[in-house]
């Protein structure tokens, strides 16, 4: 892990208040990610990887015709090579995350089932392996973002009478609970710190202020872990972060904000009668 000093003391403030923010993530990639050292642009490249997995699905289901996000960690034509080469059965990308592999394996072998929700197989995997991150601090950002998912998905199941365990994501104590528990808090109120707050944030019937508070709840937990990360790469990540977290509200609007909880809830209710497809 390296120091930054200078690279951090350059930075400028990013606030949660609406204003446009005097950096961009681009602008992160293409001057401050250089500089990482290997272990640290791979803690990076968990962030980058997100747009990845969208790019992956997107080509898989409709191949040339797919219009993909920028800032991945792959190119388009490296995404293809990583997908054909699956489908050749060669030998895996070393660069590569296994999970990435095991994904399209599990598309290809089972694309023609209709119950199959691929956004949460791929989310699974993906969690999965950035949970595991060597970096505790990183692992940490990836576990409490499960986490919340994970409530926030079970409360909305429970609300519409599905079937929670059809819907939570991974197999770790958390998600154990949520598929298994009775219990009105699912037994995870003295466990998980931020329970009440994302309990009542799944009541607030105004979607874009329910989309701004998790966000700020997200920003909070970035600033209450990192306080005394000083001039490492846990510093960059949240610059990182919270960059994302600026320029998605930047580019948001209350009819997105509704596109995106419908969308929520219609993969709920597809999931009713689905089997358990996360391996």
């Amino acid at each position: 892990m390296g120091n930054y000093y200078c690279l951090v003391a350059g930075l400028p403030d990013v606030a949660f208040d609406g204003s446009k923010a005097p950096y961009t993530v681009e602008r992160f990639k293409d001057e401050i990610y250089p500089q990482l050292t290997p272990a640290d642009a791979r803690c990076a490249n968990l962030i980058f990887l997100a747009t990845d997995n969208a790019n992956i699905l997107n080509i898989l289901r409709n191949g040339e015709d797919a219009v993909l996000g920028g800032l991945g960690c792959y190119t388009r034509e490296e995404l293809e090579d990583i997908i054909s080469s699956a489908k050749e059965g060669d030998e895996p990308r070393k660069d590569v995350p296994a999970y990435i592999y095991r994904f399209i394996d599990y598309y290809l072998a089972n694309q023609e089932n209709v119950n199959i929700v691929w956004e949460d197989v791929l989310s699974a995997y993906y969690y999965d392996y950035a949970t595991a991150s060597p970096n505790s601090f990183v692992a940490g950002w990836f576990a409490f973002n499960r986490n919340v998912n994970n409530l926030l998905v079970a409360f909305t199941a429970r609300k519409y009478k599905m079937n929670i365990a059809e819907v939570v994501l991974g197999d770790d104590e958390v998600a154990e609970s949520l598929r298994t528990s009775t219990a009105r808090d699912f037994d995870l109120s003295s466990v998980l710190d931020c329970f009440e707050a994302v309990q009542r944030i799944s009541e607030n019937g105004r979607l874009q202020e329910r989309e701004h508070q998790l966000d700020e709840l997200r920003w909070n937990w970035l600033d209450d872990n990192s306080v005394f990360n000083y001039f490492t790469v846990e510093r960059l990540f949240v610059f990182l972060q919270k960059l994302i977290i600026v320029e998605r509200w930047a580019a948001l609007d209350a009819d997105k904000g509704m596109q995106r909880y419908n969308e929520m809830i219609a993969e709920l209710k597809s999931g009713m009668d689905a089997q358990s497809v996360i391996l």
